[in-house]
């Protein structure tokens, strides 16, 4: 439980969840185990927090939290934890100058979808082609809907911190998160929670059903008012609703599973989005790691039904997905866990700038349609990446 005073996340592990994680509990057939796997990243990595600086941005202040273990003389771990607690203290009232990195000007914001395609790493063809693959298993009955993503490498020297701050301003988003990993980073600016416990709640948050920003008001407005009306979104939004009740179902006592908030549109920088919560109340004996395997992946990074659609994403994908589709987050020691789906995600490794997105194909779907939804989808991330080198 949270403790009274504290924000949600006092401690715990803080990190992601790939994608593939979900192979070792759902039971997808005919998984490819040859699928090549270029980023050769683990499928779990968490950071154990016991330290948590957290800076409130509508009160202006700063909670510093020190977790203790009692174990055998707590006298002597709470002083300890106290001690450090001054530390820390000690360590923020120096000041420092802000990292200037990534403080390029926001201009020429129409530059990187015009050139997203330069660093795809299959062809225009070779995508449309698989979306007409999937268009043909879905009219032999194989599947409702399947989300098939593309990735693209981009070479940079960008500082991924720096690159995170420009993110944070083009795409604001729920979910803004910098996971320094070692030899690796992650930046991301996620719009789709996949799973939230908070006690004894479970919640979940389809996203499915995308337009452009308007270039005006009224245009903006013509936007979203097709995305409502428009049949096909509308169904597809549908279906993966059922499904994020059917995932919550599976975790959550009988008769609580409800849906708030039906199909109302959420604007970021680049696109609008249909949304809707599903939440239920935990079942006795659940914890929050039942309610992560019930919901991941999502199906809106998957597909309907959830376990074949993996199965055609794991024929038509050459490479394993990685943390793209998975889960970045927290599980607090309280209990307590917070995931957002990793989308809108970049991750610097080496060199290099990787970054993931997908479209969801149905029966009718246009494959250049969907194409250039995930250059779309990929284009403040590359712009990020971009203007990130400025600074």
């Amino acid at each position: 439980a949270k403790t009274p005073g504290l924000p949600d996340f006092s401690g715990g592990a803080v990190g992601y969840f790939a994608y593939d994680v979900a192979r070792s509990y759902q039971k997808v057939k005919n998984v490819k185990a040859e699928q090549s796997d270029p980023l050769n990243m683990p499928d779990i990595h968490l950071l154990l927090t016991n330290e948590v600086i957290v800076y409130d941005h509508v009160k202006q202040k700063i909670i510093l939290i020190v977790n203790a273990e009692p174990g055998s003389d707590p006298k002597t771990s709470y002083q300890n934890a106290v001690e450090r607690l001054r530390e820390i203290q000690a360590e923020i009232e120096k000041g420092s100058t802000p990292a200037q990195a990534g403080k390029a000007a926001l201009g020429n914001r129409n530059s990187s979808l015009d050139t997203a395609w330069n660093y795809s790493t299959e062809s225009k063809d070779s995508f449309m082609h698989k979306v007409n693959q999937i268009k043909q298993l879905i009219e032999q009955g194989e599947a409702y809907q399947v989300v098939l993503s593309q990735r693209f490498a981009l070479p940079t020297e960008a500082d991924p911190f720096g690159a995170y701050r420009v993110l944070r301003s083009l795409n604001p988003s729920p979910y803004l998160f910098y996971i320094n990993c070692g030899e690796y980073q992650l930046v991301g600016a996620s719009p789709e929670l996949l799973v939230k416990v908070t006690d004894d709640l479970v919640e979940t948050c389809p996203i499915a059903g995308t337009r452009p920003r308007g270039k005006t008001p009224e245009e903006d407005q013509a936007y979203a008012e097709e995305l409502r009306s428009d049949e096909k979104e509308l169904a597809e939004h549908l279906m993966l609703v059922d499904l994020g009740r059917n995932d919550i179902g599976r975790v959550a006592e009988f008769g609580t599973v409800a849906v708030k908030n039906l199909l109302h549109v959420e604007k970021y920088s680049h696109v609008m989005h249909l949304v809707t919560n599903v939440v239920g109340r935990l079942k006795q004996g659940a914890t929050m790691y039942d309610a992560l395997k019930a919901c991941l992946p999502a199906g809106t990074v998957s597909g309907a039904p959830k376990l074949k659609a993996m199965e055609i994403i794991d024929q038509l994908e050459r490479e394993k997905r990685g943390v793209y589709a998975g889960a970045v987050g927290y599980l607090g020691f309280n209990g307590n866990m917070d995931l957002c789906i990793a989308i809108r995600t970049i991750l610097f490794k080496g060199q290099t700038a990787f970054v993931q997105a997908g479209a969801g194909i149905v029966w009718d779907s246009d494959p250049e349609t969907e194409y250039e939804e995930t250059l779309r989808k990929a284009k403040a991330m590359l712009e990020a990446i971009k203007q990130g080198e400025v600074g």
